[in-house]
């Protein structure tokens, strides 16, 4: 599993990284560790980025197995796995990719994730569907299978109208996740992949 805990979290208004605010009585990313420990995750990948001193030492006490990789510069999603190139290239069955500041992640959502891999799939992104779509990135579909993930500011009138929302879950068929990783491409308004 990859977990994506680079996020500086601005509105928060913070010194301490975003992800290690406590909820319930832990950092909120260690309940994304759980998670994916809980899902069959063995092995842990961590992309840090602000506060790394901060994040390495919380990881050590969180997740001692975990392996932490640095994102230097935020450029999106695709770019902060690809942080984790070497972890991922090891040749694992599936990788999951969750945001670390999700806290609320259900293991059996991931158990599915990983099963539709087994049974064919390259990638799983997880959805939800809400009555206000505001703010989120949506999920386009064309003919039952996913053709894109538009952040809002990018989406058209149109796509804007679109109630599928992404969750922040994935999962990447190891044999195709660098290859997939690297056709994820920068045209969009903030030039992120």
């Amino acid at each position: 599993s990859v977990i994506l805990a680079a996020g500086e979290g601005t509105r928060m208004k913070s010194a301490v990284p975003k992800v290690l605010h406590t909820i319930a009585g832990l950092p909120m990313v260690a309940h994304v560790v759980r998670a994916a420990e809980a899902a069959g995750s063995g092995d842990l990948a961590l992309v840090i980025g602000h506060g790394a001193d901060e994040m390495r030492k919380a990881t050590q006490k969180l997740a001692p197995k975990a392996e932490t990789f640095v994102q230097d510069r935020r450029l999106g999603t695709a770019h902060a796995v690809l942080a984790a190139r070497d972890a991922i290239s090891k040749g694992y069955d599936d990788i999951l990719v969750m945001f670390g500041d999700t806290p609320l992640i259900d293991p059996e959502v991931l158990t599915v994730a990983r099963r539709k891999l087994a049974e064919g799939a390259a990638i799983v992104v997880v959805g939800f569907r809400t009555s206000n779509p505001s703010g989120y990135g949506r999920l386009i579909e064309k003919g039952g299978k996913l053709i894109a993930i538009r952040e809002e500011k990018d989406c058209t009138d149109e796509e804007k109208k679109i109630t599928f929302c992404n969750g922040g879950l994935m999962a990447v068929a190891g044999k195709h996740a660098l290859q997939l990783l690297d056709q994820v491409g920068n045209d969009n308004a903030k030039g992120e992949y």
